[in-house]
């Protein structure tokens, strides 16, 4: 069953520059598979089938002449909210979206580098929520346990490299939109510092709190994809300094001190971590303990940073309802937040903003201590398919906040992180909603997070446990069977 699977990111490259491969032969091969779970994993909103095929014989031309680019030829996926010229960006609306005509920056730094991107993958109205679903497009399911979300936003990109259609995928992260669904696909997701990756057309999105990143099965895999899409276009606000994150993989992180972060910022709502969650990063402290860190428990001053990112989320989301062409085909509750975010865009917003700076200097203090926070990716394993997404938005909001408490605060900070997997947990439930033990088929994560600018720090780490855990090892089966190793 292995052997019918996308090889990694690197491998391809490695695989296509040899000649053992072609890329017309990859393309077709993700196509077929995109096809085949369409109707079961459902992670595409557009497939670029004629596109790809015909950018591959391209790309088979350049290898052929001894052209050498770091994706050349390899098939990889974007989520919906990026511009790709000739396709539509509906990012989880409903309508008929014109296509556009220019890539964003991201996308135009991929094609640099080579890669044919065989299709847009799905995500929930906007990005709002940890889940992908919507009227738009039904239900993007888990490849792990197809009764639950992916997660979300970036529902769609997590799935298709879960399942093995793609071998990498960008994403999009504002409040754990990259993370989260990579905690719930058992992936490495890589939320970089804010401008790493372009966001334009936007010079930022949602005021900033909102970044592109990284999906893939590996470490090096999203670091190769994150160096390959980093840079800036002349309008971006955010410039972060140049970076090689890929140059980390496999370097010694040396003796680090690690914080143990497991209580989540307040919310006003009780968020309550799963207890199987509680032990399966446990679980990982004690492997870094061992791999010669120092690990204590420790937790961030976060204070009221959810009266800063309210303003920023909402405020951001209303720009985007302004810009949509179909407003009265959009969600009750996207309407709902944007008439908040209008109403908090003036005084709220300017002040929330203004209390970034003070913000880096209290989270930040930790860091004078500690090298690097390990917490939780979300507080409960993914959910059924269907618990969230007909819900009211007050209800929704409460569920939102209880699954998923521990992403957003990087998102307010700019900062970066990375999900990396921490095993499985029992999909059966109590009553009360919270896991019965901590064997099973449900993936969860773990993040790994730092100040400014510390993707290689992060990537190193998260190497070091991967080469010590070999999580990549373990893929899905079909159905709801117990994950096993790849053949």
């Amino acid at each position: 069953m292995a052997s019918d699977r996308t090889p990694g990111l690197a491998e391809c490259a490695r695989a296509l520059a040899a000649g053992e491969v072609t890329s017309r032969e990859l393309v077709e091969r993700a196509l077929a598979r995109i096809e085949a779970t369409q109707s079961s994993v459902n992670a595409f909103r557009v497939v670029r089938a004629e596109a790809a095929l015909a950018e591959a014989e391209s790309a088979d031309k350049e290898l052929a002449a001894g052209m050498r680019r770091p994706l050349l030829g390899v098939p990889v996926a974007v989520k919906d909210d990026m511009d790709v010229a000739g396709e539509p960006t509906a990012f989880g609306c409903r309508g008929d979206f014109p296509p556009v005509t220019e890539d964003g920056e991201a996308v135009r730094r991929l094609r640099a580098a080579g890669a044919v991107i065989v299709g847009k993958t799905n995500t929930c109205e906007l990005g709002q929520w940890p889940f992908t679903e919507g009227p738009a497009f039904g239900a993007t399911r888990n490849p792990w346990h197809p009764g639950h979300t992916p997660g979300g936003s970036s529902g769609g990109s997590a799935a298709a490299v879960a399942a093995g259609l793609v071998p990498a995928a960008l994403g999009s992260d504002g409040a754990g939109s990259v993370r989260i669904p990579a905690a719930w696909t058992h992936l490495v997701g890589i939320k970089p510092q804010r401008g790493r990756i372009s966001t334009w057309p936007r010079p930022e999105s949602f005021q900033g709190i909102t970044v592109n990143g990284t999906l893939a099965r590996t470490v090096a895999d999203a670091a190769l994809l994150l160096d390959v899409t980093s840079g800036n276009h002349d309008g971006d606000l955010h410039r972060p300094p140049a970076l090689d994150v890929s140059a980390a993989v496999g370097r010694d992180p040396g003796r680090l001190r690690i914080a143990l972060s497991l209580k989540p910022p307040f919310t006003a709502m009780p968020t309550p971590l799963d207890p199987g969650i509680r032990e399966r990063v446990r679980a990982l402290g004690e492997r870094l303990a061992a791999l010669g860190h120092v690990v204590e428990e420790a937790e961030p001053r976060y204070g009221q940073i959810g009266l800063t990112f309210v303003p920023r989320a909402t405020a951001g989301l209303a720009e985007r309802v302004r810009d949509a062409p179909f407003p009265e085909l959009l969600d009750a509750r996207t309407r709902d937040a944007a008439r908040l975010g209008r109403l908090l865009g003036g005084a709220p917003l300017r002040v929330a903003r203004r209390a970034e700076a003070a913000l880096h200097r209290r989270v930040g203090a930790l860091f004078a201590s500690y090298d690097v926070i390990l917490a939780p990716t979300t507080a409960t394993p993914p959910p059924r398919i269907g618990t969230l997404a007909n819900m009211n938005g007050w209800n929704t909001d409460r569920a939102m906040i209880a699954a998923c408490p521990y992403a957003w605060p990087w998102n307010v900070l700019g900062w970066p992180g990375v999900n990396v997997p921490a095993g499985f947990v029992d999909g059966s439930t109590s009553p009360a909603g919270r896991t019965r033990d901590v064997g099973g088929t449900l993936p969860v994560g773990a993040q790994l997070l730092g100040p400014a600018n510390s993707e290689p720090l992060l990537v190193s780490l998260a190497a070091q446990l991967e080469a010590d855990l070999r999580w990549h090892q373990m893929w899905p089966q079909n159905g709801n069977e117990a994950p096993t190793a790849a053949a």
